[in-house]
């Protein structure tokens, strides 16, 4: 079913506040091997609205498209979301609680994590031992056998993925029942289709040694784009993490899409697809 799809979307996010993030990029290609490009925001920076209104405008479309923010948050070991607080027995009933509590511009959820600092999320040692915090999605235990990406309620730090993740869950619920979100759907016969990505593995996937996944040259962005089948890159202005990871990671859904041990991974059980969610890419 995967073959359907013709063009291959791959968004970097941020969880930052304000309402236009230099930190968001775009980047897209279609079927074939002609490298991704960058699409430009409406504006002078993408802002999440803007995102989720490319999208909606575009349900149709046989896009896959990707984000790069965790989806839900961990669910099956401590049987909730947030112990203690509202009860959530779903991904769908966190993004909702998450929207409805949230009044930050631009869908943005600091306050939401503020509000249940030192109880759910870990801003600084004045919360306690981060160790307390540190609980993790079964795919993101699965993902390089045992290496984890940033979990959720860790909000400090450059490799936080806590307010990006939140924030994207308000986009989600905009999206919810108008695109479909895999796993929490399954794959559509058509239109287009949203999965979570984590760039890394996308680098790895193209021969990036582990530790040094980010490019910030031509030369290694377009020897990353040869080892996954596609065409040099059109030259860009600046080479940031978040254009270099967009364009590349685009390029990687292209290549990865018709396989189908990654629409149907070992781990992923009924229970976690509707809790937790998967990260793709994690076999």
């Amino acid at each position: 079913m995967a073959e359907r799809f013709t063009g291959f979307v791959a968004i970097d996010w941020s969880g930052a506040h304000g309402v236009a993030h230099p930190g968001i990029r775009m980047a897209r290609c279609e079927a074939g091997d002609a490298a991704p490009m960058l699409v430009p925001p409406p504006g002078r920076a993408w802002s999440r609205q803007a995102v989720a209104d490319w999208l909606l405008t575009r349900a149709d479309e046989p896009l896959l498209v990707g984000f790069d923010f965790s989806f839900s948050a961990p669910f099956v070991a401590r049987g909730a979301h947030l112990p203690g607080d509202r009860t959530t027995a779903d991904a769908r009933a966190l993004w909702a609680y998450v929207d409805e509590t949230c009044d930050d511009p631009d869908l943005g959820a600091r306050s939401f994590l503020e509000a249940r600092r030192a109880r759910h999320f870990y801003f600084g040692a004045a919360d306690g031992r981060k160790a307390d915090f540190l609980h993790w999605r079964v795919c993101e235990i699965a993902a390089d056998g045992g290496r984890k990406p940033s979990t959720v309620y860790d909000a400090i730090g450059a490799s936080q993925v806590a307010k990006a993740s939140f924030a994207g869950m308000r986009l989600l619920r905009q999206l919810d029942g108008r695109i479909a979100i895999w796993p929490f759907d399954p794959l559509p016969r058509r239109g287009a289709a949203v999965v979570e990505i984590y760039t890394s593995i996308a680098a790895r996937d193209a021969g990036r040694p582990r530790g040094r996944s980010k490019m910030r040259s031509a030369e290694t962005l377009d020897a990353a784009l040869l080892a996954l089948g596609s065409e040099r890159h059109a030259p860009l202005s600046r080479y940031d993490d978040h254009s270099t990871d967009a364009i590349l990671t685009s390029a990687w859904l292209r290549k990865v899409a018709m396989r189908a041990d990654l629409w149907h991974p070992a781990g992923l059980t009924p229970l976690v697809a509707q809790t937790e969610g998967w990260t793709f890419g994690v076999s």
